[in-house]
């Protein structure tokens, strides 16, 4: 199993919406490194949810249900999605400040590569981004 975040404006999709939709299309990522990380993700792997711009947190959790494939919106087979499913809402969210203040944090991709939607997670950082939520996995 593998660990990703996926970043989200709650303007265009909140962890709000995936609580009420339960599932949905995890679509619109357009840059090259963020959709090699989509083909990379495998039913059962879990990601955390991240509002960008707005918040700047994770939020909640979700899980990952289907491998990528071409989005049937786009003339583009370069362009892939996943379907997710929602998992849990954090019991503190984990803003931006706080992970940037955490040592064992320091090679996230939200504090490398602030601007990529959807990046990896080691093990290390999961738990980490967990505890700080108040929960574990």
């Amino acid at each position: 199993m593998a660990y990703w975040i996926l970043k989200s404006e709650p303007s265009v999709y909140p962890f709000e919406r995936l609580e009420q939709e339960r599932r949905t299309v995890w679509d619109g990522v357009r840059n090259p490194q963020a959709l090699g990380y989509i083909r990379q993700m495998q039913p059962g792997d879990t990601a955390l949810i991240y509002h960008s711009n707005e918040g700047k947190e994770i939020v909640g959790t979700a899980t990952i249900i289907t491998a990528a494939y071409p989005d049937p919106a786009e003339d583009d087979d370069k362009i892939v999605v996943v379907e997710i499913e929602v998992g849990t809402r954090l019991p503190h969210p984990v803003g931006l400040a706080t992970i940037k203040a955490t040592k064992a944090l320091a090679d996230i991709g939200l504090v490398r590569q602030s601007r990529l939607s959807v990046m990896p997670a080691t093990p290390t950082q999961w738990q980490t981004l967990l505890r700080l939520a108040g929960t574990k996995a």
